[in-house]
Order: structure tokens, then sequence, then C-alpha cells
């Protein structure tokens, strides 16, 4: 009887933590992620083990990365460089970290005007057939995990079709959204013929992105993206959950209220008294931490009520003053002066994550869950 209590006594105790930690979540996988960019497409940093380890270590589980057509597709529309892309996508296989890809960046062969980095391609077909390949190297039957079975699958089954359309920067003819969404209707045909289950994520958004969302349905997109996707940049935390309010009231009048949203940018930068362009949203490195914190808190609790299904923080690492930009100060890590360093808002973000994630107490995973 003894020795049948004590093994009763040890299964209780084996069981108790994950039902806790299951129970102390607050939001779903993959919920809270990052945008790798900046020095992580540069092939000396993209697949740093350190990096993506700290990424994991620090309750990241979700990110978002350009996947550059103009790097991938240099020189024409028959040949493909995967190179930089297969070494993040397998890097953050390792760690169960989900890639989110924004597709954009023409090159010039594909240019509607050639020679103008913010131009818009000409041709859809072009762009299908680079969706069409990327979804057969990355997608459920990718080739990058056939030749790599010693790495968990992980495949890609969510696309963001180009980054901020309604500035002249990413897409520059006016008006913009008639053609953004010809090459987003081609987009979201081509990827469910290629991969049923995948979805199509409309462009973050920023600016008057309310506007930009009510001229993106007069367009004729409903039906056309199965995510809203917001770059809400604005200098009080409380004023991103009014733009998510009004973006969701947009939605509704054009019977799109059963999509989720996701803020595929989340920032505050740290530029103050350092980049040239500031914006109003820029701050300091413990006014970045602040927002950071309060701004988790408002959207982790209004989750629901707005069916926000990802938020992504802009960016894991940056390089200050490497151009004139607040957003050279926006990384969690950043390269000072050659040097890598953490900043407060990381601190902020690691205990945040324990706290969405069922971490306060029991560490039900403990790479995702330690500080």
């Amino acid at each position: 009887m003894r020795s049948s209590a004590t093994f009763l006594l040890l299964l209780t105790v084996l069981l108790l933590p994950a039902t806790a930690d299951a129970a102390k979540r607050q939001v779903p996988r993959e919920w809270l992620g990052v945008v790798v960019d900046g020095p992580l497409n540069d092939p000396a940093y993209a697949a740093a083990p350190g990096e993506w380890d700290q990424m994991a270590g620090s309750g990241v589980e979700a990110v978002r990365t350009a996947f550059y057509w103009n790097s991938i597709q240099p020189t024409g529309p028959e040949t493909f460089d995967f190179s930089i892309k297969d070494q993040l996508v397998l890097a953050a296989a390792k760690r169960g970290l989900r890639v989110l890809p924004v597709v954009h960046g023409t090159p010039t062969w594909a240019a509607l005007n050639p020679g103008d980095a913010g131009s818009p391609p000409r041709d859809t077909a072009d762009f299908a057939r680079l969706l069409n390949a990327l979804v057969a190297r990355y997608g459920p039957n990718g080739s990058l995990w056939v030749e790599h079975p010693e790495v968990g699958k992980q495949p890609i089954r969510a696309w963001q079709i180009w980054n901020e359309p309604n500035m002249t920067r990413y897409w520059n003819v006016a008006p913009w959204a008639p053609s953004y969404v010809e090459f987003l209707k081609v987009a979201h045909r081509t990827l469910n013929a290629a991969d049923p289950g995948s979805k199509t994520i409309l462009a973050g958004l920023p600016n008057e992105s309310w506007k930009s969302l009510q001229a993106i349905y007069d367009a004729g997109a409903r039906g056309h993206f199965d995510v809203v996707a917001l770059h809400p940049y604005t200098g009080k935390p409380k004023n991103v959950v009014r733009i998510v309010k009004i973006i969701r009231r947009v939605m509704e009048r054009n019977k799109g209220k059963a999509l989720p949203i996701w803020l595929t940018e989340l920032s505050w930068p740290a530029g103050v008294g350092k980049a040239k362009q500031e914006g109003d949203f820029s701050t300091t490195d413990s006014g970045q931490a602040k927002r950071l914190k309060e701004g988790l808190k408002l959207l982790s609790e209004g989750r629901k009520q707005y069916k926000l299904e990802r938020v992504y923080w802009y960016t894991w690492l940056s390089t200050e003053g490497i151009t004139s930009s607040a957003f050279d100060y926006s990384g969690l890590r950043r390269l000072r002066g050659g040097v890598l360093i953490d900043t407060p808002a990381l601190t902020v973000f690691r205990r945040a994550a324990r706290q969405l994630q069922g971490c306060a107490k029991q560490v039900g995973d403990a790479r995702r869950c330690r500080t």
C-alpha cells in the first residue's frame, strides 16, 4: 500500500506543473513575437546561434522577417537564391519559432518603374511565380525540410503580401489601393492553390490605417485576405488600442467581422536626442521600456474582444546610428559601436512574456520561460 501511495503522490506531483502552467497562460502560443531584420539579414548574423537562443529564451514565439524579392531573384525570373532565408528559417525552426515572411521589394527586372526602389511589380504573373517557389521551398512539402531532416519541420503557412503599400516608399503609384489589391487577389489565389491551408496576410498599414483599409475594401479586396495587419505607430499605448477599435469598426462595416487582426509592427523607438528623424512616437530608453510594458498589458487584455491574434515588436536587433532614423534605436538588443547590448525594454519584454505565457511561478517550458 505504501509504495502504491508513493507512486500516486509522485504521479500527482509530475502532472501538476504542466496543468498549472497551462492554466496560467494568458495568450495562445505565437501571440508574442518580434521582427527580425537589420543585422539579422546579414549572412554573418542570419543564423547566429547566440542571438536565436536569446530570442527563444526571452519569450519570443514567432518572428516576422522580410523576404526581399530583389534578393531572392536579383537577375531574372528563372533563378532563385534562398541561401540567406534558408539560414534564418532553419534557425527559427530549431527553436520552435513560427516564421511570418513579408514578401516585398521588386527587383529591377520585374519593376513597373525600373530603378525606383518603391516601384510595384509590372506583371502579376512574375509575383505568382515567386510565391509558388516560396511555398515549394518553405511550405508543408517544402524542399528545405526534405534537405534538412535533422530539423523539426516548421512549415510556413502564413504569408504577408507587401509592406506598407499606403506609403510611396514601398508602393509609389497613385492611387495605390487598386493596383495593390490586383496583386493581393493574385497572391491569395496562388497561395490557396499551392497550399490550401495557407493564410494570406494583408500588408501592415501605418499612419491613418483605417482610411487605407477602407480604400482596400473599396478596391474590391473583400474575400481575398485572411488577416488584417496594422503598424499602429503612435505616442501612447492607449492610442494603439484606439486604432485597433477603429479598424475593427471598419472591418465590421465591410463584412469582415470574422477576420482577426495582427499587429505586425509595434514599437516606440528610443531615438530622442539621438536621431535626426524621431517621429512623435519616439522616446527614451526608459520610455521605451515603460510603453512596451503598458502596451503589451493593454493589448493582451483586449485580445479576445478585438480578435487580436498576433503582436510583433519592431525590432529584435538594430544597429544604433546607422542612419538618421529613430528606428536605429528600436531594437530590444542593439549593436552599439560593434558591441551587442541589452536594452531596458528587453528586460520588460522578458518579464511580460513570462507572465503572458504562464511562466511566472511554474516553469513548464524551461527554454522559453527562463529570464
